[in-house]
């Protein structure tokens, strides 16, 4: 791709999947701001029921690889994730389209929760090393997932950090990386796994899955699938025909796809 010089100081399209995307955090989160003033026990049941929490997960609360990410208790983290979703997912939209981004936010979602974490826990359970039991929650990993394909994509594409620096989205994608991995070392390391995992997930969703999503990958394997079966069944209807027609005392041949061979024009190509 060409260039592109930094971004302006301005908002970025709002529509298609990441409109719908951002709207079902909005409405996730006031949701449970107001269940929190209408009931708080209400809401205490349903926070940690929803947020991930790998024992509890292996426990058999399969939903929450599912749920987690819309749980958004603070008010600047939820604006802070919102608005890197809006950023990160518009400019991901533009050449990938809606069920693409789609796509990688639920694979970066689900990478963070029932693949990463989980397998840590596992792991560190096994060594007799346990990890601390911290409930994980909000859609950042699903972002991370996003800054790193833009950043591996895209990477001279220049970026405002914190709306006053320039920076190249492949530095940016590595400082938030850096930050992850220091983030091992100390108390947060399971968010730090959570992060790296949607990293991971979001890498191997840019290179698995075709650009136009899941969809047109279904399809056209699907149409694939189906337009091999209609050629066998030609070539088969063709070869019960050569049977017939040498019955009958006439020779008539097909190609592989059932085409029906013309001799005359057969003799000459075989000839010239």
């Amino acid at each position: 791709m060409p260039r592109r010089g930094a971004i302006p100081f301005s908002l970025p399209d709002f529509r298609g999947a990441t409109r719908r995307l951002v709207f079902l955090n909005l409405l996730a989160y006031f949701a449970l701001l107001l269940l929190q003033v209408a009931d708080h026990q209400v809401y205490s049941w349903l926070f940690i029921h929803c947020v991930f929490v790998p024992q509890a997960f292996l426990g058999g609360w399969l939903w929450q690889p599912l749920t987690y990410s819309f749980i958004h208790p603070s008010l600047v983290g939820t604006l802070f994730e919102l608005l890197s979703l809006w950023f990160l997912g518009s400019f991901l939209e533009t050449p990938h389209g809606a069920s693409w981004v789609t796509g990688l936010y639920a694979a970066s979602v689900l990478g963070t929760a029932a693949a990463a974490t989980t397998a840590i826990y596992i792991v560190a359970d096994a060594v007799r090393m346990p990890l601390l039991q911290v409930p994980i929650y909000g859609c950042m990993g699903a972002i991370f997932g996003m800054l790193i394909v833009i950043g591996v994509l895209y990477g001279e594409v220049e970026f405002l950090l914190f709306f006053a620096i320039s920076i190249k989205a492949r530095y940016m994608a590595a400082i938030y990386a850096l930050i992850s991995i220091a983030m091992l070392f100390g108390e947060q390391r399971m968010y730090a796994f959570a992060q790296l995992g949607g990293a991971v997930a979001g890498l191997l969703y840019m290179r698995l899955v075709p650009r136009r999503g899941f969809n047109f990958m279904f399809s056209e394997t699907w149409y694939g699938l189906r337009n091999r079966y209609y050629r066998w069944k030609r070539h088969r209807a063709a070869r019960k025909f050569e049977v017939y027609m040498r019955k009958q005392g006439r020779t008539v041949r097909f190609d592989g796809q059932g085409r029906q061979l013309d001799e005359d024009q057969d003799d000459k190509k075989r000839w010239n």
